[in-house]
This record gives C-alpha cells, structure tokens and sequence, in this order.
C-alpha cells in the first residue's frame, strides 16, 4: 500500500452509511432514451403524478441512508428553476412551470432524515456554450452555485465523466464553489473527488477494496485532478441499477433478489459503498414491480443478517482472538476494521479450532469498512484472526447463521469485473 493516509470525518461517515439510492429522471424517461443529444423538446417534461415523498419512503424502507438525484443529466435538461438556461422543468408543463424537482426531493429527505446529493453531468449537449470552454466555465459554475445554496446541506456532489474526452473543464473554479458553499459534501470523481468510481456499472468490488490509491489506479480525470498529490483516502463507491437501464423503460424489469443479493456481497460486503440506481416512470412514481423487489431484497438481507452475533474481540500478540459467550452456530462472519488512523489491513485469515482440528475458513486481503465472509455452518465459541498491515486493529467482529452456506451470484452469463484502473 502507499503510505497510509487518513479519513476525513466527512470520509468515514459516509463509509459508515454504506448505502445509498440513485435516482435517474428526466427527459430521457419520457422518450425511452438512455442518452438524449439535447433536442428532446422541454414541454414533453410531465410527470403528473409525481411524489417525492414516496421516493423517500423507498429509499428509507429499503435501509439506504442518503438518495442522490440528476439534477442535469447529459442532455442539459434541469429539474429545477435555473437562471442559466430556459431548457429546464420552467419550460415544461408540469406544476405550470413553475415546479423544482430538485426541491420537492430536497425537502422530502429533509422531513424524513436521509441525505440528499446531486448528480450535475459537466458533459451538456443543449448549452450553446459549451464549445467555449471559458463561457462554460461560467455557465457551469452558476448551475453549480444555485444547486450548492438553494437546497440545503448537500451529502454528495456527483460528477460523471462521459462524454467529456479532451475537454478541459475549469476545476479549479468548480471546486472554488463547493469550498465556499458545500464544504462537507463528499465529491465523486472529478474536480477534486474525496470518494471514487470502482471502475464498473455492475456494483461490484474486487479484493482488495483499497482506500488509499494512487495517480495510476484512477481514472484520467480524477488522477488529473489530484493536483500534486501522489497518494489520497477515495474509498470506492458502486454503482448499479435495479433494472438493465439507468432510466425506466416499460420492456425493462428489475434485477432478481438473488442477482441483488449478490450485489450486496460484492460492494458492502467487500467494504465499498453501494449506490443503487431506482428510475422512476413518466408519472413521477417508482414502478411497483421495483417497489416490490427492493422490499423482497430487504426482507432477504434482514433475514440473512437481522440476528446478530457478537463476539468479545481481543488482540493476543499477532492474532485477534474472538469469543463468543457460549457456543453458536455461524455460516457468516462480518469483519469490520477499525479506520480513523487510515486503512491498515493488507490480508487477513479466520480460523476455527485449535491444534490440528485448526482450520482455515476464510481469507482475503482488505477488511476496510466491512467484509463479510461466507463459509460451511459449524459450531464455535472462538475464532482467531491473523491480520497483515502495520498497526491494523479490528473494530468489529459479528457472526451471523443465515441458512446460506454460499454467496449469491450473479446471473449465469455475467463476468464479474476487476477494479481496474479507469480508462
């Protein structure tokens, strides 16, 4: 690992919360498109039955602790009454033009105590600006702005680098903003990020999950970034949607429980976080079929992890020994380090009995927020775990008999992918 860097307090809050709700909306969701070029007329904007607060009561029964919403998607189309540009909800129909959807979900995870973020795309097909770079710079920087002092604490700022190959955005300018105006907002990304993409759209983290990276494990436009800095803390963020589409399609359906499921080992069980993209329909809802399975996924995941064991946790010369009160039968086994002096763990191993009934019944390299294990049910009533890393220190270790001996995976097909540097 490079030289160990520490968290933020920012930082290791929004690890803590682990999970959070993507919302994708706009035009697109009207036309059935993904990407639109910016000529979708804003007067098809007209979702009638929207209601934020219904959102918000997804995201809080499904166990998510913040939802970030596209507030400008790559079609420059915006949710809310933006003084820069008339392609945007005051154009539209909907509340006669006078709605902001960007407020009305705003306040809705105000009310109910979640976190709110921004997804704004640098990329902007519609701005006639945006082939002069210096005029986009201003352009960008009010939308910015207005979205940074409107809206309330924001608790993460999402900057997304497609489309944007060769161009040359003023960051500098751009971070100025969020300095001035949103200073405890995690960043995504680009400008100057204080989280990470993990390199794909399938949800899912490699081992190691490694929290401290350097210039050639980043994408471009985040190594660009960094300014002078060789190494930084920018714990990865996975993101995935429920369904093939980041926006809703009526041929679309969600992902099954168990392709969730595995979703859920792959990102929060390897110690990244997990942002889940929920696209609402044309009338401003989520789709019930979504509804449906984020509360199947729930109640599964509740009911593999809803009983905790805990364990009595203590260091014994080069091993971390764990006992439980009496004898208990697990099949699971959450890790948890202990992060505020950076991450330290470089490898670990579990093992059950002594003498020679020990035996090995999971490894892997980083343990960082959590990292849950799945292995043939037995019975302990201690554990020793080795761990490599100077100064590497347990916080947590809880056991957990959930009737699944293996982890879910994804549908047959599917390759699961490296975090690998992005290109």
């Amino acid at each position: 690992m490079p030289a160990i860097v520490v968290p933020t307090a920012g930082q290791l809050a929004w690890q803590q919360a682990e999970f959070g709700l993507f919302v994708h909306f706009g035009l697109n969701s009207f036309h059935g498109r993904e990407w639109s070029d910016g000529t979708l007329r804003a007067d098809s904007f007209d979702p009638v039955d929207l209601d934020a607060g219904a959102w918000v009561r997804s995201v809080v029964d499904v166990g998510a602790r913040h939802l970030i919403l596209t507030a400008k998607h790559h079609d420059g189309f915006c949710l809310w009454q933006t003084e820069t540009t008339g392609y945007s909800v005051a154009s539209s129909p909907w509340r006669n033009g006078r709605g902001d959807v960007v407020a009305e979900v705003a306040e809705a995870c105000r009310e109910a105590g979640i976190g709110f973020g921004v997804y704004l795309s640098p990329w902007d097909r519609n701005a006639e600006c945006y082939d002069d770079p210096q005029a986009y710079s201003e352009f960008y920087a009010r939308q910015l702005t207005e979205l940074c002092t409107r809206y309330g604490p924001l608790v993460e700022i999402w900057f997304d680098g497609a489309g944007s190959d060769g161009y040359v955005y003023d960051w500098e300018r751009i971070v100025a903003v969020i300095d001035e105006h949103q200073p405890d907002a995690m960043v995504f990304n680009m400008g100057r990020p204080t989280i990470r993409w993990v390199g794909n759209e399938d949800g899912l983290a490699s081992d190691p999950v490694e929290y401290v990276v350097g210039r050639t494990q980043l994408s471009n436009y985040t190594a660009a970034s960094m300014s002078t800095r060789e190494a930084a803390y920018l714990p990865p963020e996975c993101d995935v949607s429920i369904r093939r589409g980041w926006f809703w399609h009526p041929d679309d359906e969600p992902k099954t429980v168990d392709h969730l499921m595995a979703i859920m080992y792959g990102s929060i069980g390897m110690g990244a976080n997990l942002l889940l993209n929920v696209p609402p329909t044309p009338e401003g809802v989520f789709d019930p079929a979504d509804v449906r399975r984020l509360r199947e996924w729930r109640a599964e995941w509740d009911r593999r992890f809803g009983s905790p064991i805990e364990a009595h946790v203590e260091r014994d010369g080069a091993e971390w020994r764990v006992r439980f009160t009496q004898p208990v039968r697990i099949d699971h086994l959450r890790l948890r380090e202990h992060l505020t002096s950076g991450q330290r763990i470089t490898a670990h191993e579990v093992i059950a009995g002594v003498d020679a009934a020990a035996e090995t019944i999971a490894r892997g390299l980083t343990v960082g927020q959590g990292r849950i294990h799945a292995f043939p049910a037995r019975d302990v009533t201690e554990l020793r775990i080795r761990v490599s890393g100077h100064g590497a220190k347990l916080a947590e270790v809880t056991g957990f008999l959930t009737g699944h001996e293996t982890i879910p995976q994804p549908p047959e097909g599917y390759e699961a992918p490296t975090d690998a540097p992005l290109d």
